[in-house]
């Protein structure tokens, strides 16, 4: 992403980038977007941990979300990967495809949430690329963090016998996905508008679990993201580790919204834990450490809960409150 020298006033896409983006680049790193890279030192001692995750219109988010609202989400569940890591931000670049005629004001509500939302995460935009497109908005985000070396906490670190723990609470934003879809369908008709408000918030607003990654670093032998669902996100990585597990339905956590909306239809349980878009964190941690992992970590901030355990045998079973498989489909969201 640089902004270069073509004539006197540069560019159309150098405008672009210095009216919208330059502001939000505050990085050092960035080099003000004026070069066509980064120039980014990573902290001594440690390992350098890359994702990256696109967003595209009609599959992540609903072509009318608000632009800020867009943003934020594009953002964040690439640091719900990190976050899984163990990792803590170093910056973020970004690809950013926009069909011709978007309007200056959608543009300016997106980066100004973006650049608000780097400086919250402390997640700098240090470049990228921007494009016109005859398809859907695309945004794409390739976020760098870091981990004190050896702390990378992988998805392949699953034993036997571990304890798996899952972060705050699950389906709610497949919920609130439905309640889009849907919202006069009968399970919400009962909901508080409080109650509606939550679901749908967090559809369009992810929270990375950033402040759990040092917890993570010292407890945790293998963790994920839950952005497909909990239950099929849980299952790859059980498998990745060469294991498999339970899942109990019934400790599974729920807010308040999501357990009103399930009681008035149960159908609605197999939404929550097989539905993407939680961005919650799974992970597998040994039994006796289950109490002080979960004292950290709700020591900054991130409620924990236990909801089953690894084993030998391979596969995933979410079993009732009878200790039987529950028929789950898939068990989570799929691009293929």
């Amino acid at each position: 992403m640089a902004e270069g020298g073509d004539g006197a006033g540069g560019s159309g896409e150098d405008r672009f980038i210095a009216r919208f983006l330059r502001p939000i680049a505050g990085s050092s790193a960035a080099l003000g977007l004026l070069d066509d890279a980064a120039l980014l030192t990573p902290p001594e001692g440690c390992d350098l941990v890359l994702t990256k995750d696109a967003v595209v219109a009609g599959v992540h988010f609903f072509a009318d979300d608000p632009p800020a609202s867009i943003a934020r989400k594009a953002l964040r569940v690439n640091l719900s990967d990190l976050a899984a890591k163990g990792a803590d931000p170093l910056g973020a670049l970004l690809a950013l495809a926009l069909p011709k005629g978007t309007p200056d004001a959608w543009m300016e509500a997106f980066a100004a949430a973006l650049g608000e939302d780097a400086g919250r995460y402390l997640c700098p935009i240090l470049g990228g690329d921007t494009v016109s497109t005859p398809g859907p908005v695309t945004i794409t985000l390739t976020a760098l963090g870091s981990v004190p070396k050896g702390a990378f906490v992988p998805r392949t670190g699953a034993r036997p016998g571990q304890a798996i723990l899952v972060t705050g609470t699950i389906g709610d934003a497949a919920l609130g996905l439905r309640l889009r879809q849907d919202g006069k369908a009968a399970a919400f008709a009962g909901l508080s508008d409080e109650q509606r408000g939550h679901l749908l918030d967090r559809y369009l607003h992810p929270q990375p679990r950033l402040a759990i990654a040092p917890v993570l670093r010292r407890y945790a032998k293998s963790a994920m993201d839950v952005s497909d669902g909990l239950a099929g996100d849980v299952a790859k990585m059980l498998a990745a580790s060469g294991c498999g597990g339970r899942i109990e339905a019934r400790r599974v956590p729920v807010s308040a919204a999501a357990a009103a909306a399930i009681a008035a239809d149960a159908g609605l349980f197999r939404t929550a834990i097989t539905g993407g878009d939680d961005y919650e964190v799974v992970a597998c941690v040994p039994h006796a450490l289950v109490h002080v992992f979960t004292a950290e970590a709700a020591r900054v901030g991130v409620p924990v809960t236990l909801i089953g355990e690894t084993r030998e045998q391979p596969g995933l079973d979410v079993t009732d409150a009878g200790g039987h498989p529950l028929d789950l489909g898939a068990g989570s969201f799929s691009h293929f």
